[in-house]
């Protein structure tokens, strides 16, 4: 009984990492780690929680948070990404990339916001 026991134990270990690396927790793409450093990370940080000093200025949002990844949707992530983000009555904001990167290259930033959630 017991060995029975143990090999169901094992199952249900293994089961659960397959789960948990099917659904995204595996490591982000490295080539779009580093493009998200390069890019986006001297105001919204390395992890996403914008405690930059630019990130502080402008009031970047964290988006490790659930209420952030909840109401922001994969399309607002790309529109801010191609057409940048402009402040009412404001100088400061995000410069548009639609230019700078390709259409897959946004794709995969906006991938890459939502690891920050998980």
């Amino acid at each position: 009984m017991r060995h029975t026991l143990t090999a169901g134990l094992v199952a249900s270990l293994v089961c659960c990492a397959f789960l948990a690396s099917s659904t995204g927790h595996a490591e982000a793409d490295p080539k779009v780690a580093r493009m998200w450093k390069a890019k986006c990370s001297s105001c919204h940080g390395v992890d996403g929680k914008g405690k930059t000093d630019t990130g502080a200025k402008l009031g970047i949002p964290d988006m490790t948070t659930s209420e952030w990844q909840k109401k922001t949707t994969d399309a607002m992530v790309k529109k801010a990404i191609n057409d940048g983000i402009k402040r009412d009555g404001k100088p400061e904001g995000m410069d548009p990339f639609k230019e700078k990167l390709t259409p897959e290259q946004i794709d995969q930033l906006a991938g890459f916001v939502r690891t920050f959630g998980k």
